[in-house]
């Protein structure tokens, strides 16, 4: 990928998590990007198209850390669920504009063609953590579980305290007057504690019936 192609999704971004898609023009992107609207037609086409495109930007990204983390050896079932949880609170807590891009557009009917693709990303991403669970339960390591269920639980907590920060602020206590990266700060470590420890007891061969 070109660094210009790159340098004007990172812009946009910027512009669709702070604005939203609709109020986000092609031109607003050029002028904060510097470059000129030939050269968005010229890489992506429209704007759609450029949505589409930071999305597959993004998602590439996070697959290929998922697929890492499976095909490492070194690591047990449990260390890679550590490491599941850890990567999945930092990437939305670090990446909150685009996660919101994410969340609006899935549910948004403007584009079936874009959220098919979210999903289709989506889908590709549970596969992976569908492994290492699975590799947990041939160990002996894992219970059987609902593994759809399981991951909807995983990002469904992180989404509930992302979505709404001044619920979350006020809910754990964190203060009123905190700003994004103190809310972050405050948030990881407490929001992976707890993921680690449901996961664990809802995962342990130990608390099968």
């Amino acid at each position: 990928m070109s660094d210009k192609r790159e340098h004007i999704l990172v812009v946009a971004e910027e512009l669709f998590g702070e604005n939203g898609f609709d109020g986000t023009s092609v031109r607003d992107i050029a002028h904060k990007a510097g470059v000129n609207l030939a050269m968005i037609s010229y890489y992506f086409g429209s704007k759609e198209k450029l949505l589409e495109a930071l999305i597959q930007f993004r998602a590439e990204y996070a697959y290929g850390i998922l697929e890492e983390l499976n095909k490492d050896e070194s690591l047990s079932p449990w260390d890679k669920i550590d490491r599941l949880v850890d990567f999945y609170v930092d990437r939305v807590l670090n990446n909150l504009r685009f996660h919101n891009i994410m969340y609006r557009e899935a549910t948004n009917f403007r584009s079936e063609e874009i959220r098919d693709r979210i999903i289709a990303i989506k889908l590709r991403n549970l596969e992976q953590i569908t492994k290492i669970i699975q590799d947990g339960q041939q160990k002996k390591l894992f219970r059987e579980v609902d593994i759809p269920m399981t991951v909807g639980t995983l990002m469904g907590t992180i989404s509930s305290y992302t979505q709404a920060k001044a619920y979350g602020c006020q809910v754990l206590a964190l203060g009123y007057d905190s700003n994004d990266e103190q809310y972050r700060s405050k948030l990881a470590p407490r929001l992976k504690a707890h993921l680690k420890s449901l996961l664990r007891a809802h995962l342990s061969i130990k608390n099968a019936e």
